[in-house]
């Protein structure tokens, strides 16, 4: 069964820090791209970071460059996004998601509608 879970999120106050994991199984990770997505409510799912299957190429949204960093482990076919510096602005769900393509490919989109396959999502609240 494929699947992709997210996990790390919660509550944490601005100026604090989180790592979302995103763990797959039953299948390898070399040959995806994968993206983090967030949605807050009333708003529209927004790109946050990707990096491609050959980890030559990363993209981050404006509002989050500087502060949030994406990263894998394909020992542990996971992909983690390291979010420090959180604001009140940056709460929503997360999601990460996967597209499927060649392991040398430099492929990484900030768009939702690129992505074949996506996890359930974990709350981030940044609140005092």
């Amino acid at each position: 069964q494929l699947q992709l879970v997210e996990s790390g999120g919660g509550l944490v106050q601005p100026g604090g820090s989180l790592r979302l994991s995103c763990a797959a199984s039953g299948f390898t990770l070399d040959y995806s791209a994968i993206g983090w997505f967030r949605q807050a409510p009333g708003k529209e799912r927004e790109g946050v970071s990707c990096i491609s299957s050959s980890e030559g190429s990363t993209y981050y949204a404006d509002s989050v460059k500087g502060r949030f960093t994406i990263s894998r482990d394909k020992a542990k076919n996971t992909v983690y996004l390291q979010m420090n510096s959180l604001k009140p602005e940056d709460t929503a769900v997360y999601y990460c998601a996967i597209k499927r393509v060649v392991p040398t490919s430099y492929y990484c989109s900030g768009y939702a509608d690129r992505y074949d396959f996506w996890g359930q999502g974990t709350q981030v609240t940044v609140s005092s």
